[in-house]
């Protein structure tokens, strides 16, 4: 931390925000967080000189101007609670990036984005023209997206698909699984007469949601609540956990480390 902090303060840099974290005192494995101000003309000078610092103590880090937004493309199916949701905070300017793209395997929700002024891509997907479609969705973006967000998308992304995009992409999706996996959680939860109901955002791997970890939250029911009724309290649960997943990932907020996250909040 002194030698981070003495490479800042060298640099003219004014630290606004310090954050840290060890996974064990003795021999664990350091995080660190620091939001700085420094002049856009000597950031390339502070890359070079940090880079001693880095070497010292064998760190890996990332350099990150929060004066550049980031590019973010949404896919989804025909759900469209965690669409929506995004695309109004991003129009209110709650979420600091640019979204210029939303992908998905139907045509249902184009006339709601299409009041956003975002473009809507459809590329259907069947068992058969699976590697097709996914080679046509790696053209689509280009390689010129910080961050994919599946906003309900209901199609397995395959590994090949994965091991060629080089993008983070973040899910978000019911806290049952794996007890009530495939269709219709909601009614499997109210048969086994569930207490709690709850959604999972994480980052996407080769291990079907399993990936690390960004941000959980849960609601108290009772056994009088209907099918609708948790499917309701799901989605909204749904909606804040992801866009609080993004809002952090587009902050920089998210620090990975083997399938464990630690998020500086």
């Amino acid at each position: 931390m002194a030698a981070v902090s003495h490479c800042l303060d060298e640099a003219g840099a004014n630290i606004i925000q310090s954050d840290q974290y060890s996974t064990d005192p003795e021999g664990g494995r350091f995080f660190m967080r620091l939001q700085f101000q420094l002049d856009s003309a000597a950031l390339d000078a502070l890359t070079t000189s940090f880079s001693s610092v880095a070497d010292r103590f064998r760190m890996e880090f990332n350099l990150s101007h929060s004066g550049r937004r980031k590019r973010v493309a949404l896919m989804v199916s025909r759900p469209d609670h965690c669409l929506l949701d995004l695309l109004w905070r991003w129009r209110r300017g709650e979420l600091d990036c640019d979204i210029p793209l939303v992908v998905s395997n139907h045509d249902d929700r184009r006339a709601d984005v299409a009041l956003f002024g975002v473009r809507y891509v459809h590329l259907p997907v069947e068992p058969s023209t699976k590697a097709a479609a996914e080679r046509r969705l790696l053209e689509v973006l280009g390689g010129e997206y910080d961050l994919i967000v599946l906003a309900r998308y209901m199609q397995i992304l395959s590994p090949d698909f994965l091991a060629r995009n080089e993008t983070p992409i973040i899910n978000i999706h019911h806290s049952f699984l794996p007890a009530f996996a495939g269709a219709d959680p909601y009614v499997q939860a109210r048969e086994r007469g569930v207490k709690l109901i709850g959604a999972t955002a994480h980052y996407v791997n080769e291990d079907l949601d399993a990936g690390p970890i960004i941000e959980q939250d849960t609601a108290r029911v009772t056994h009088r609540a209907s099918v609708d009724a948790l499917a309701r309290i799901g989605r909204d649960l749904e909606r804040t956990v992801l866009a609080r997943a993004v809002q952090w990932h587009l902050e920089d907020r998210v620090l990975v480390h083997g399938n464990r996250t630690v998020v500086f909040t």
